[in-house]
């Protein structure tokens, strides 16, 4: 019997991007997108950007936003068009060059891989993906981007978890105008943003057909997308509405590493917030959507324990944020969101392992609720976080490398303290691992201190994260 993704891709050999379309609402610019697949599936999710006025749209001009709003449904395919896995996608809401064309099919494939690899889908086929973007009616649409300068202000990202709490903090320091940017902001990204002082971020919601939902449910395809891709999109609509020239996400250089490897190809899980998506959107960007914008990651010269170590200089966010993906999931609306440490997946035993050295048991047990170096059920976990079984959970979490040295470092820690008897993991750690490797103490230092030059920033920002880094 064939593979459930043969039947659908025969089923449904294409994928169309018919429509986009735009108004103000109130107060609000209100973006909806019509695709189509086979003749009996269509969606139409819809973009709310609140707070919007009118002179905002009439300063960069309809054929501006036209081009930024096109693109941004072209992002947007990526969760619908997953749930067949169409051979050819058409795109008839607006006209893709060759190298566009390349550009989007190199997402497609470096961005959906973990999908690719869990359903087990053979990519590397001939043909396995077409992009069509030929129809002369298209052409007729003329590409507008912006060359304009923009405000000389900082757009920060803020999900619920501590790396864009960091990358605000440290900001602050340059005294620039500042504003935080948050797509259907959670309870903790709402919290964390009171507490920075942001007193009016763009928020911008995002409504899922449930259309697509349904086919979940029903069978159908499932599976990750490059969703910080999804943000790079929208943080550049909203810069140029908002009138900034400057986007600071919160992307380390811990995603550059990938998670395991399928068909020969590295799979990476964090694929849209590594380094080469970034080089290769902020190209993208410039040439197509916004010619002055400068995106990049404030964060990306360091590893994730590094933030770990920044983030516990800044106790007033300790009660408010929550790194763990499973607190925000509905998993295709079948469930309410958790909304705290789900004490369960290995993000949450990742930000436990990397904030402990620096932070201590006493106030990680005040966050977390207990002890997860307790839990007998995370040594599985644990082993896949250091590399010593299967392959690195498809999850935000640091480098194999940088997951042995938290373990190293908590360790110790602990053994800093007389009479203290080792939790498990930490115990099992110190018996069946430690011996494996004589030369952490060095490798602790030298990635705590680590600096990478592979990254976009300016070089106030480079200075004012170097100094944040050494203090």
């Amino acid at each position: 019997m064939p593979k459930k993704y043969l039947i659908l891709r025969k089923k449904y050999p294409r994928f169309i991007y018919e429509n986009y379309s735009w108004k103000i609402s109130g107060k609000d610019l209100k973006i909806s997108f019509d695709f189509r697949t086979g003749s009996d599936i269509k969606f139409r999710p819809e973009v709310v950007i609140k707070n919007i006025d009118k002179n905002q749209i009439k300063r960069m001009g309809e054929g501006i936003l036209d081009n930024l709003v096109f693109h941004l449904g072209l992002v947007e395919i990526l969760s619908y068009w997953k749930a067949t896995c169409s051979p050819e996608i058409e795109i008839l809401a607006g006209f893709l060059n060759k190298e566009q064309i390349r550009w989007w099919k190199n997402l497609i494939i470096k961005g959906m891989g973990q999908f690719f690899y869990e359903n087990k889908i053979d990519f590397l086929k001939p043909n396995f993906l077409k992009i069509i973007s030929d129809r002369k009616d298209n052409t007729t649409r003329t590409v507008l981007v912006i060359r304009e300068e923009l405000k000389n202000r900082i757009l920060v990202p803020v999900g619920g978890g501590k790396d864009s709490i960091v990358t605000l903090e440290i900001l602050k320091k340059t005294k620039r105008n500042i504003t935080c940017f948050s797509l259907s902001p959670t309870k903790a990204s709402k919290k964390i943003m009171k507490i920075a002082g942001c007193k009016k971020p763009i928020i911008v919601k995002r409504k899922i057909d449930k259309k697509l939902l349904e086919l979940n449910q029903k069978g159908f395809l499932n599976g990750h997308t490059p969703f910080s891709a999804y943000l790079a999109f929208l943080s550049v609509l909203c810069a140029v509405l908002f009138d900034f020239k400057y986007i600071a996400f919160s992307n380390e250089r811990s995603s550059n590493e990938g998670n395991l490897k399928y068909l020969g190809k590295v799979i990476n899980h964090q694929y849209s917030k590594s380094f080469d998506f970034e080089k290769k959107f902020r190209r993208y960007s410039k040439k197509y959507l916004a010619k002055n914008i400068e995106y990049s990651s404030f964060l990306r010269p360091v590893y994730e324990i590094q933030i770990a170590k920044l983030f516990t200089k800044y106790p007033k966010y300790f009660s408010s944020f929550i790194s763990c993906n499973e607190a925000f999931k509905t998993y295709s609306g079948k469930k309410e969101p958790i909304e705290r440490w789900c004490k369960k997946c290995p993000k949450c035993l990742f930000v436990f392992a990397t904030l402990y050295p620096f932070l201590g048991g006493y106030r990680l047990v005040k966050i977390f609720g207990e002890n997860i170096f307790e839990r007998i059920s995370f040594l599985p976990t644990m082993l896949e976080l250091i590399g010593e079984k299967k392959f690195k959970p498809f999850e935000c979490v640091g480098t194999k490398k940088e997951s042995l040295i938290a373990f190293y470092l908590s360790s110790r820690k602990y053994r800093g303290r007389a009479s203290v008897r080792l939790p498990f993991l930490l115990k099992y750690f110190e018996k069946n691992i430690l011996p494996k490797f004589k030369n952490l103490e060095k490798e602790s230092k030298k990635i705590i201190n680590s600096w990478n030059n592979q990254h976009n920033l300016t070089k106030e920002f480079e200075k004012i994260l170097k100094k944040s880094v050494s203090s």
